[in-house]
């Protein structure tokens, strides 16, 4: 899997970041021999600033049933399944074969392959059969599909629950004209900025952005809306 570009492109000073990743809490055990194992080898992971962010709000909120759109090697999902009780779950999608028999290896070497279900394929396939509803949603998958999922999200999150998604801030250049952003990435541009324009201003939702990493957007729901017009647009 080709690295993220922009991963390397905080949105905040460099030696904040530099901060950040220095002086918060190390992980321990195998979740910090998963986010090292990662980090030595360039494999895309949420980094440590962003892990100890979600790490915290998960821990706080507590939720039951767990959705995650994009699994890479586990990290993040052996992460949020830590703190689910004896009766919660983790629901997580992945299509790449060599990051699904990694994650499934750490799953088992945390003690979690019981609370964890792995769907292998494109989440756009498997997103529209899902028939439970979710507590919480983390996404980091393709920033070019964030729009697209968005409705299948918000139908299976329940009302009072939080989507978060990772990586909006494309190293800033969100905020750019799209004539001065490379070819190659308009389609993310134009469907970040979609993305933002739907929910930030929305009855129905409670928003907020925090410039970690690559920017996290995250999202309440506050009230029902069927935001499935969006899958007649693109």
């Amino acid at each position: 899997m080709e690295k993220n570009p922009m991963m390397s492109r905080p949105v905040v000073k460099p030696e904040l970041v530099d901060f950040m990743r220095k002086e918060l809490k190390p992980f321990s055990g195998g979740l910090a021999e998963i986010e090292a194992y990662a980090n030595e080898r360039g494999i895309p992971i949420i980094p440590h600033e962003t892990a100890v962010f979600l790490n915290m709000i998960v821990g706080m909120l507590k939720p039951q049933r767990v959705l995650e759109i994009g699994t890479a090697i586990g990290f993040s999902g052996s992460m949020m399944a830590q703190h689910l009780g004896e009766e919660g779950h983790l629901t997580t999608i992945d299509r790449f074969d060599i990051m699904i028999e990694r994650a499934k290896n750490n799953f088992e070497k945390m003690g979690l392959s019981d609370k964890v279900t792995l769907l292998e394929g494109d989440a756009a396939n498997i997103l529209p059969t899902l028939d439970e509803t979710f507590d919480l949603i983390f996404m980091d998958s393709a920033k070019a599909k964030y729009y697209e999922f968005l409705p299948h999200c918000m139908r299976v999150l329940e009302e009072g629950g939080m989507l978060i998604i990772d990586d909006v801030f494309q190293g800033g250049t969100i905020l750019e004209d799209e004539k001065e952003i490379p070819r190659r990435v308009r389609k993310i541009h134009r469907r970040l900025n979609l993305l933002m324009d739907t929910v930030l201003n929305h009855p129905s939702l409670e928003t907020s952005l925090v410039p970690l990493g690559d920017g996290l957007l995250m999202i309440k729901k506050i009230a029902p809306h069927d935001f499935s017009y969006i899958l007649e647009e693109i």
